[in-house]
């Protein structure tokens, strides 16, 4: 069974910059996964510039099938050697995972990598090369269920109180860290706001230099399937609850029509939660076989609120927002956040005459609209979606 690569990252700006010099660029393909972290020479605009160039070359290049020589020349050719300073405008490193774990990683004057598996480092093989005179570090391995990668500008390995370097806070600290830290249960946001928390704190909340974690963990899959909305025809129900049913994932319907829809096909009673309405959603429903049965639209547009909330407060650096609450829209929310990194969506086209009254909210009557948010805001968070129309 192939892998799924959890990937997060965050960076710290260089007390009174307004543009962080680190930039880090994540592309998932259908066969791999390409993430570069580049570090612009500096801090500000120009280093962010630089970095951003970097970033993008590498990755756009290696998107499109080129070789590290290939890619390493156009970089140098692209940014050149600072003469002042005798070192490069921007360093980096990228790494390039598949789905059963095959691993290529290159360094380019940036801290070394940290692989944590089953709470221990792994000193993997490293070769370097020479490249248009410049020179390289590779390491080619297989990246493992539980794994912890971890790559970090020399920001955070230097971070220290006052415009000084830290002698206490090296690699190997961190690797010692790291193996203290992870755990099969924490995810690859957990260990990068970790590590930012620390070198903030290292720099007593006033940085003297860009610091980025990147953290890529490979999970096994999480599969969740979510049903909404009728059919456009009504022939082909049977034939979407058996294909439904015998999905791999958890299972989750969201609206009343698609509810009765699965009922009858199954010949099953859906019984309805007793609970009070809370904040504004309706109640959930159980039925064998299923992991959850919500409302439509009201539950999906909150739980598509709920889920924006979440990656804002991450993206702003602030602590994980636990969701709270056991209405529909909490409970769907965990789940996707949670508990799913394949997600795929059946959505049935006929349209729901209920959602045509004057007192509806407009945006909640577009369900399609609703879909291709959580669509997005779901790819967004670095998870796989799948949609069917039917």
């Amino acid at each position: 069974m192939s892998l799924f690569l959890d990937v997060a990252f965050q960076s710290l700006v260089k007390y009174n910059e307004e543009l962080c010099g680190d930039i880090v660029e994540v592309i998932r393909l259908k066969d791999r996964l390409i993430v570069v972290m580049a570090d612009g020479l500096g801090s500000g605009v120009k280093a962010n510039i630089l970095a951003t160039l970097t970033a993008k070359i590498t990755s756009t290049m290696l998107k499109g099938g080129a070789d590290i020589y290939e890619t390493m020349d156009t970089v140098v050719n692209t940014l050149p050697i600072c003469k002042e300073r005798n070192i490069a405008y921007a360093t980096f490193t990228l790494v390039q995972i598949y789905e059963d774990g095959e691993t290529y990683l290159v360094e380019y004057e940036n801290p070394s990598f940290i692989l944590v598996r089953a709470g221990s480092h792994m000193d993997m093989p490293k070769k370097e090369i020479v490249i248009n005179e410049k020179k390289i570090v590779e390491s080619r391995f297989y990246i493992k269920e539980g794994d912890a990668l971890v790559i970090l500008s020399d920001g955070v390995v230097n971070a220290g109180p006052g415009n000084t370097m830290n002698m206490n806070w090296s690699v190997d600290n961190i690797r010692d860290y790291l193996e203290r830290s992870i755990s099969s249960q924490i995810d690859a946001k957990i260990t990068t706001e970790d590590l930012i928390d620390i070198t903030y704190s290292l720099y007593s909340g006033r940085c003297y230099d860009d610091a980025t974690v990147v953290t890529i963990k490979a999970v096994m899959p999480k599969y969740v399937d979510l049903f909404t909305g009728p059919p456009l025809n009504k022939e082909v129900d049977s034939k979407l609850i058996k294909e439904f049913m015998k999905s791999r994932g958890k299972k989750i319907i969201c609206g009343g029509t698609a509810g009765n829809i699965a009922a009858r096909e199954l010949k099953r009673k859906i019984k309805v939660s007793t609970e009070k309405i809370y904040n504004g959603v309706p109640p959930t429903g159980k039925m064998e076989g299923i992991d959850l049965i919500t409302e439509g639209v009201v539950t999906l547009n909150r739980a598509i609120e709920n889920i924006k909330k979440y990656k804002d407060n991450f993206d702003n650096g602030n602590k994980g927002m636990k969701i709270i609450g056991e209405d529909g829209a909490s409970k769907l929310t965990r789940i996707l956040i949670n508990e799913c990194t394949h997600l795929t969506l059946w959505i049935g086209k006929a349209t729901n005459p209920a959602h045509k009254k004057d007192d509806f909210p407009k945006e909640l009557s577009i369900k399609l609209k609703l879909i291709k948010e959580l669509r997005d805001i779901m790819v967004e968070l670095g998870k796989k979606v799948e949609v069917k129309e039917i």
